[in-house]
């Protein structure tokens, strides 16, 4: 090892120290606060969740799939044939959360997360008629609204809530079955980032990004919330519009129109993902092309007027939750606390891993950003177009973070956002790889063996 990469580790290492100390600052200032004026309503700052230790029937196969990751990801990653590494790493992640939901139970880490009081199986029995339940959606999102939504209904647009009325319209209702679509479709997500990696990229960046992506903490509120499904429509819609850019697709037109409809659906799912679009102009600014803009606007645009002719307003509908969001439990919640706080959450659910690559795309930052001169072409460098990726999602959760409409329960509002993340750990040494798989995994570990978390 030379003495600028030995430089280099201990950077990263200091990083990772940093997002310790940021983490456990959040702790014990958020404990003090909450004990004192009970203003943050979670239990355990500044995560959502409760003082638990437990083991549970998940725990011999969580410890199982980690340490095959560990030990053999890197190694897989770098030889698998390209279509046998996707659909490996999805199948990897897909064991990983399995394991890390069941350490609570098929009941309380399945089949009972969407529905509490709070989720959208408590109101399927409201959508028999579905063209009059959208159409009279927005009268209910009000907390001093007839019949106002539980939170999370309330909260997003139809979309969220009428998923789970079609998969019960098919036979597929309950929670359970909610649990495993949200479980499935979260975990693809990882093979979305993947192929959007590639295209971007290089397909040696993708592949050293995929244990990464594969062990990120954030599996944790994958399995099982909704938002990880959230994260999968978007994080698809991301890559069939690198496809379409970049030309990676023998069909790049109807790419390109499906990741307008993806997008689309995803502004429908949670307001806040219309952020998702931040991403998405990386992605043409890296490409140099607005060739699909075209298909991609008539996709989104096509979705938009579905839910219009049926009756519901997106504006209407967040004018009100902005007024529902603060008749809750965010008026009292202290901006001041939660703007740095939901900052050690994203440490959480992306890992110190993943702080590390953070650091080394900041100090890189002005080199990759320099590349995107108009008179320079697009960055050749695949570790600059990772960067200005990287750039792109950070940037889209400090609008997120700064807007104040995130305070608090961010370990699954911005797992959209945490699903990309992880990819700056391709800018770490690959001899390092397994030693910060480790750190992933073990945090992921402790996480849900120690709390139980509340989504």
């Amino acid at each position: 090892m030379t003495t600028e990469e030995r430089a280099h580790h201990r950077a990263d290492l200091r990083a990772a120290a940093a997002g310790v100390l940021l983490v456990t600052v959040a702790a014990v200032v958020g404990t003090v606060i909450e004990r004192t004026h009970g203003s943050l309503h979670v239990n355990w700052p500044p995560l959502y969740a409760s003082w638990f230790p437990h083991l549970g029937p998940g725990t011999p196969a969580a410890l199982v799939v980690g340490a095959a990751v560990i030990l053999h990801g890197p190694s897989l990653a770098a030889r698998l044939p390209w279509r046998r590494l996707v659909l490996a790493a999805w199948t990897a992640a897909l064991a990983w959360t399995w394991s890390l939901a069941l350490i609570d139970g098929w009941q309380t880490g399945i089949a009972r997360r969407l529905t509490t009081a709070y989720e959208y199986l408590t109101v399927i029995h409201r959508f028999d008629d579905l063209g009059a339940a959208v159409r009279d959606f927005t009268h209910h999102i009000l907390n001093n609204g007839p019949d106002h939504w539980p939170a999370h209904v309330a909260g997003h647009p139809p979309a969220a809530v009428l998923t789970f009325v079609g998969l019960d319209r098919i036979g597929l209702g309950g929670g359970g079955w909610a649990g495993v679509w949200c479980l499935t479709l979260g975990t693809s997500a990882v093979a979305a980032v993947l192929i959007a990696l590639r295209a971007l990229t290089d397909e040696p960046t993708a592949r050293r990004a995929a244990p990464f992506l594969v062990l990120a903490p954030s599996a944790v509120w994958v399995g099982t919330s909704a938002d990880g499904y959230f994260a999968a429509v978007a994080a698809w819609s991301l890559a069939l519009l690198a496809l379409a850019a970049t030309r990676r697709t023998s069909h790049p037109a109807a790419a390109a129109l499906a990741s307008g409809l993806l997008f689309g659906l995803t502004c429908y799912l949670s307001y806040g993902l219309t952020l998702i679009a931040l991403i998405a102009g990386a992605v043409l600014l890296l490409t140099r092309t607005w060739h699909p803009l075209p298909l991609f606007a008539v996709g989104a645009a096509a979705v938009a007027a579905a839910f219009t002719l049926a009756g519901f307003s997106w504006w209407e509908g967040y004018r009100l939750l902005v007024e529902r969001y603060y008749q809750g439990a965010a008026a009292v919640r202290p901006y001041a606390y939660w703007v740095w706080g939901n900052l050690a959450c994203t440490v959480l659910i992306t890992g110190l891993a993943t702080v590390a690559g953070v650091r080394r795309t900041l100090v890189a930052a002005p080199s990759a950003l320099r590349g995107l001169r108009p008179s320079a072409g697009p960055p050749r460098d695949p570790a600059d177009r990772l960067i200005v990726l990287v750039l792109a999602v950070l940037l889209a959760v400090l609008v997120a973070d700064l807007s104040g409409m995130s305070k608090a329960e961010t370990e699954r509002i911005w797992l959209p956002f945490a699903a990309w993340l992880p990819a700056a750990c391709a800018l770490l040494p690959t001899a390092r790889h397994r030693h910060w798989l480790a750190a992933q995994a073990v945090l992921a570990l402790l996480l849900n063996h120690l709390l139980y978390t509340g989504w």
